[in-house]
């Protein structure tokens, strides 16, 4: 991008520990230097993922620089590759900033407080009126550029406000709804002849972004993993092409691998990280901490910890620091009136982060994964039952964690919407998975039931561990075998489960034609009324 004419100094170079040295627009340096966007500094990017991980001490700040920064990498390579596509200069800075402020709506403990906290906390927030991380960037987007009277500097760079400001938002947060139906999306305003240019930062088509390119490279390179995805060979590669009447971004055909490895290495950093057993008791905990607590923190002197989404000044102040502020005198607790019934939930809560602190958490019993949602939520149910659990402790709703695990597009394969193209070539084609290798998952979702329980004595936790691996061993699907009629139904299903005596090709020629046979059973359930 072409420097301003009135100074070269403005240009800001950061010290990234993942990218290098890495230089900024300007008006990218002015939105860093302002409370809304330190604010992240206190945020932590992995949240309880710190307790189990002591490497994780990064946060919300410097990911939000590196995706901000890649994003205008990907859209100056295809700006360069590609002069046709008639990127301007006012695109690749929106492009920018949306990747720079895409997470400016995170709050305590990052997704601990908009996938755990405020469901619980604000049940009032249903179906249309959904509180995320996301919608609270937008607000904090807009409340910054007002507090900070950043139109000026917009227009001085060229922007046109209106227009650019809804792109950017659009950026972050996909299509809007529209108000009068909720199940339908309203298409573009900002660039809708330029498509392509929504799949860098927030990709909706197939989860391929610069988001997860940052987060993968800077998480694992904090937590000890290896990261097996190359970002740089994929901004290297990239070319826009036409697919079913629409511009979208692909690859080339020889980068079929690295795709995979893309979501490999998503699927790795949930399992070893972001779903950890010991993360996620930390989070429920202090989950609980902040629901106790609630009332008794006040922000801006009318909004509690729940409440301050309702206004930006407020949620400017809420970071991981709220975790200390706990331990602090409160407002309620120094009223002379209060008695000590008032404060039992605050002393509550200071008990479990203190607990937290000197590492007396809860226990996890065991694990036990599934392809099905069904089975999952029939031995949650079988666990809460007090005349069938048989592991002889109690377990409480909020101790059974339900988690979903996937590749980024719930029952599908992602490459599967992914285009590519081959050297020389104008269009794009799709690569099914009989080109690249047979070791490919079959399955690409599956759910995780993790147990935990208050328990201390250890005797007793272990009996409980050795009697839900039992159960484990057990526990019988509901959803396969299914009942199929016809002869040859059956006998594939036999061939499906092992129980024939086929040979190895014809197995799994049958299991593929099964598995195809339950997807289109799958799409047909969903079309009917």
């Amino acid at each position: 991008m072409a420097r301003p004419d009135d100074t070269e100094t403005a240009y800001k170079v950061f010290n990234d520990p993942i990218h290098g040295h890495i230089e900024l627009h300007p008006l990218l340096v002015k939105i860093i230097d302002t409370p809304q966007f330190q604010r992240l500094r206190n945020i932590k990017q992995l949240g309880g993922v710190y307790y189990v991980f002591p490497g994780a001490s990064h946060n919300r700040f410097e990911h939000s620089i590196g995706v901000g920064y890649l994003a205008g990498e990907l859209v100056k390579s295809l700006q360069k590759k590609q002069p046709g596509l008639k990127i301007d200069e006012r695109d690749v800075l929106c492009v920018q900033i949306a990747g720079l402020c895409h997470d400016l709506g995170h709050g305590p403990f990052s997704h601990l407080f908009d996938g755990m906290f405020i469901p619980k906390a604000r049940p009032d927030l249903k179906e249309d009126k959904i509180w995320t991380h996301e919608k609270a960037s937008l607000d904090m987007l807009n409340h910054l550029i007002a507090v900070n009277n950043l139109k000026p500097v917009m227009k001085k760079y060229k922007l046109v406000l209106k227009k650019d400001i809804t792109f950017i938002e659009e950026l972050i947060f996909g299509k809007r709804t529209d108000p009068s139906d909720s199940t339908k999306k309203l298409p573009y305003e900002g660039r809708p002849e330029k498509p392509y240019l929504y799949e860098i930062v927030s990709n909706k088509r197939n989860g391929i972004d610069v988001d997860k390119f940052d987060y993968f490279a800077r998480d694992c390179h904090h937590l000890g993993i290896k990261n097996n995805f190359d970002h740089d060979r994929f901004i290297k590669f990239a070319r826009v092409f036409k697919v079913d009447g629409e511009e979208q971004i692909c690859t080339r055909d020889k980068e079929v691998g690295n795709m995979y490895d893309f979501f490999h290495t998503r699927n790795s950093l949930h399992r070893s990280a972001y779903q950890h057993k010991v993360k996620n008791i930390v989070e429920i905990m202090i989950t609980e901490a902040f629901l106790l607590a609630d009332k008794h923190l006040k922000f801006e002197g009318k909004f509690t910890l729940s409440t301050a989404i309702d206004d930006m000044v407020a949620y400017t102040k809420l970071t991981d620091n709220v975790f200390e502020q706990i331990f602090l005198p409160t407002p309620w607790e120094l009223d002379e009136a209060r008695t000590k019934e008032d404060l039992q939930d605050l002393n509550k809560a200071r008990e479990i982060l203190t607990n937290i602190r000197r590492r007396c958490l809860f226990k996890c019993v065991g694990q036990f994964y599934s392809a099905y949602r069904a089975d999952i939520e029939d031995m949650r149910l079988h666990l809460l039952d007090d005349q069938k659990n048989p592991l002889a402790i109690k377990l409480l709703p909020e101790h059974l964690k339900v988690i979903k695990m996937d590749y980024g597009m719930k029952t599908e394969n992602p490459i599967d919407l992914v285009r590519f193209y081959r050297k020389g070539d104008k269009e794009a084609f799709k690569i099914s998975r009989g080109q690249v290798s047979t070791l490919i998952p079959r399955h690409f979702q599956e759910w995780l039931l993790q147990v935990y329980c208050t328990e201390t004595d250890e005797k007793i936790l272990a009996m409980a561990r050795k009697e839900f691996e039992v159960l484990c061993q057990t526990w019988t699907s509901k959803k396969v075998p299914t009942p199929i009629p016809g002869e040859f139904e059956v006998w594939l299903l036999q061939v499906y489960n092992g129980t024939t005596g086929t040979d190895e090709k014809t197995q799994m020629m049958a299991r593929d034609f099964y598995e195809l046979w339950r997807k289109t059973l799958t799409s047909e359930e969903k079309r009917a009324p």
